[in-house]
């Protein structure tokens, strides 16, 4: 397959001045290298690909003979393929030298891990909140040792591959000339110290693995999805580095009763056609016991009652929802003798109750709603 134009890998003239060369590269590499694209397989390609482009442009000689041959003229001079760099390595050392030494282990404190816990809860404890109590599996100073990992009458001693600095630094000859790099030591793990006499406890590392349990305090109104961070409640920290933190990703688990959206509550409640029609007052279950809510005469199906301040308190403190109260009304399927020829003689007045009742008797109405309700 025919190499690519140099020129268009990096994007640039074919007069670029070495500074525009320099730029579009530290770009190019920014994006296109490994460390920053791990699912991507290409990525190493793409990066020597850059960096072969850039190297070739970067150094006078090599740029004016690329110029004036093309690949062709690249391969004669000995650099085509990038063999100059060997293996991949190489690559990570120009990318050092653009932009530090990535992926170098710190020496000093680091801060530990942050850990995940879920907890569910009710609609009631998401709606006014709760303590509770969970359990969690966490990293922590082996108290053996004090966390030094060093056996009882040692202490850590110097490492003498590093000779205590943590990292040591090796040499390369590069088209840039000889570069020195600083990598973690592998001997100490850029601790710089090395434990002669292990701790029996924690087999040296200063860190055990406990269970906890932790108190976490639910505020007012959280939902499905909240998500709570307890600082300091996480992994140990390494090198005396502070610990993480906890994070507490909540789950409301369904109500028999209510269903939520944002911080209103919406139910159903059935009647009869006969409490549609004339009218009721009912008890309306809430989170915080009954509420008595007046159904007025001629309620349709479908009818959406307005409880106000029924419902979740909002989570940032900006008062509280209501409660909507859907009407549901029953048609009988099982009646009486009786129910049936009320519902006839009412079908036959056309429901105006106005209009019969000459003798002072019991209106249509009346009689209905007594078969109904008893």
């Amino acid at each position: 397959m025919a190499k690519q134009d140099y020129y268009e890998l990096l994007g640039v003239s074919r007069s670029a001045s070495a500074d525009e060369l320099k730029k579009a590269y530290r770009k190019l590499a920014r994006k296109c290298h490994p460390d920053a694209n791990p699912d991507d397989p290409n990525a190493e390609a793409r990066f020597k690909e850059i960096s072969e482009a850039y190297v070739v442009l970067s150094d006078p000689e090599k740029r004016a003979n690329y110029d004036r041959f093309g690949h062709a003229g690249a391969d004669g001079q000995g650099f085509g393929g990038f063999n100059g760099f060997g293996d991949f390595g190489g690559l990570g050392d120009i990318f050092e030298m653009f932009f530090g030494a990535g992926g170098r282990r710190r020496s000093g404190p680091e801060k530990g891990s942050d850990i995940r816990a879920d907890l569910e809860l009710n609609l009631n404890e998401a709606a006014f909140g709760v303590e509770r109590e969970i359990k969690v599996a966490r990293t922590e100073a082996c108290s053996t040792c004090g966390g030094s990992g060093a056996a009882a009458g040692s202490k850590p001693v110097k490492c003498s591959a590093c000779n205590g600095a943590g990292q040591v630094q090796y040499a390369h000859n590069t088209p840039f000339g000889r570069i020195v790099q600083s990598h973690a030591c592998e001997r100490c793990h850029g601790t710089g110290k090395m434990i002669e006499k292990p701790c029996p406890t924690c087999r040296g590392t200063g860190q055990v693995k406990r269970t906890r349990a932790i108190k976490v305090k639910i505020p007012p109104g959280v939902d499905s999805g909240s998500r709570l961070r307890v600082a300091g409640e996480g992994e140990s920290g390494t090198r005396g580095g502070p610990r993480g933190d906890l994070y507490v990703y909540l789950h409301v688990k369904p109500h028999k009763v209510f269903s939520r959206e944002g911080d209103d509550l919406i139910c159903e409640m059935q009647i009869s056609f006969v409490q549609a029609s004339l009218g009721d007052e009912l008890e309306i279950p809430t989170l915080e016991g009954t509420a008595k809510l007046k159904i007025p005469e001629g309620t349709q199906p479908g009818t959406i009652f307005r409880m106000k301040g029924k419902g979740v308190p909002n989570v940032n403190g900006y008062g509280r929802g209501d409660q909507h109260v859907v009407v549901k009304v029953v048609t009988p399927s099982r009646l009486t003798e009786k129910q049936k020829s009320l519902l006839k003689e009412f079908a036959l007045l056309g429901g105006d109750h106005q209009k019969v009742n000459p003798t002072g008797d019991k209106s249509i109405f009346e009689k209905v709603k007594d078969a109904f309700m008893g």
